[in-house]
């Protein structure tokens, strides 16, 4: 009703939203001398993506949604373009041609071309570099803060390869407050990714390799996370492979990273008390500085506070994303199951001073996974490596929820 208020058009106060809809279009495309209207859709998918924790709920509201975007068709005389945006690229039962007359959804129109991957649109929602000196330069001069840093934060968009975009609501609220904060989490994470995700103790989802019927499918009955990731704006392409097609995709800045990975531990169940950023400093100090018994002691505090339901239920595949997950998002640069000639390095900590090769246990002992780590040349990769490479054993206890003991081995690079 407030938009019909604001256009001057009457609809009546009793008609159903399906019939209001097009008393609406009809009522503004009568009013305007080309007799069309425009129609801008946003968030169209918004009543389903909030009760995906809840698949009856999202269906029932898909099939009121099919009714209400049915009057899109029997209006197309009145109408001279619409435009639709959305988190999901479909929404039906796994038809691979998204926003088409073969999705369930929008099953009245045959005309609906989806633009995501589409060349046309790789700069419509985005800001690009040029356009923020352009129309921003002096607000930018006026932080603390240089074209870098803004940069790695806030840009990072793309969807081919081409130019990168800048995210508009984050950056132009850096612009107003002069500050890097994250402001895409005070929009909202999605919880049931990150809770999905979790519950199979999945933790590296970036990068990932994925075709393009896979980033366009939104199936409600098997939820694809990598497609919804993508399509929330989690995971954006940052190389386009062919032969055949596929995309490599990644964080597309450092804002959205930390987004995603604080969520991701909230989600594994616990959270360990104090100041992150003090926390950040303290972990990445103990990686640089080689004090082991800090950053081991950091691991212990966040297996500590894991429901024990959790530990009940997992084994050495939980422990490993919680390890991760913790290091990541306190800032580090961490690589999980990197893979060599021979094996595959349960994970890599690099810092500027240190590389860091780490075997995790679950029972067994710290020699035992010392050995792994010559006998499988997890640290022949870095051989030209500047940096000292310290090979870490860690053997983490289940039934007592902490690191049971650890160890170190060290060698040049250059010796290994």
């Amino acid at each position: 009703m407030a938009m019909a208020l604001r256009l001057g058009v009457e609809v009546a106060p009793d008609l159903t939203l399906k019939d209001g809809f097009t008393a609406l279009i009809r009522g503004a495309a009568a009013a305007h001398p080309s007799g069309r209207v425009v129609v801008l859709v946003d968030e169209y998918d918004k009543p389903i993506i909030d009760h995906l924790d809840d698949t009856a709920q999202a269906q029932a509201n898909r099939n009121q949604l099919r009714s209400f975007y049915s009057v899109l068709k029997d209006a197309a005389p009145y109408i001279e373009l619409v435009f639709i945006t959305g988190v999901s690229a479909q929404l039906d039962s796994g038809a691979p041609t998204a926003l088409s007359r073969k999705v369930s959804l929008f099953s009245d129109l045959n005309n609906l071309q989806n633009l995501t991957l589409h060349p046309v649109a790789y700069t419509l929602i985005g800001i690009t570099q040029t356009e923020l000196e352009r129309d921003f330069g002096p607000q930018l001069d006026a932080t603390e803060h240089s074209r870098a840093e803004v940069k790695k934060w806030y840009n990072g968009y793309a969807w081919g390869e081409h130019e990168t975009v800048y995210n508009p609501w984050s950056l132009l609220q850096f612009l107003q407050s002069g500050q890097l904060d994250n402001f895409w989490s005070d929009s909202g994470t999605p919880p049931f990714v990150t809770q999905l995700l979790a519950a199979g103790a999945e933790y590296r989802v970036a990068p990932v390799t994925a075709r393009q019927t896979e980033l366009t499918s939104f199936n409600l009955a098997n939820l694809n996370p990598v497609a919804i990731l993508f399509q929330g704006g989690y995971l954006t392409v940052k190389q386009e492979l062919r032969d055949p097609k596929r995309y490599v995709l990644d964080y597309p800045n450092e804002e959205v990273r930390q987004t995603f990975v604080e969520a991701l531990l909230g989600d594994y169940g616990f959270g360990v008390p104090g100041s992150p950023s003090a926390r950040i400093d303290r972990l990445y100090n103990a990686f640089r500085t080689r004090d082991l018994e800090t950053v081991v002691d950091i691991v212990a505090a966040s297996l500590a506070v894991v429901p024990y339901q959790l530990w009940a239920k997992q084994g050495e595949a939980f422990v490993h994303a919680i390890i991760h997950t913790t290091f990541t998002v306190l800032g580090l640069y961490t690589r999980s199951e990197v893979s060599t000639a021979r094996g595959r390095a349960d994970m890599v900590v690099e810092v500027p001073e240190h590389v860091y090769v780490i075997e995790l246990k679950i029972g067994g002992t710290v020699g035992e996974a010392l050995a792994q780590i010559e006998a499988k040349g997890y640290a022949v990769p870095y051989a030209n490596d500047a940096r000292k490479v310290l090979r870490v054993g860690m053997v983490c206890d289940v039934e007592a929820r902490e690191v049971s003991a650890w160890g170190e081995g060290v060698k040049k690079a250059k010796d290994t």
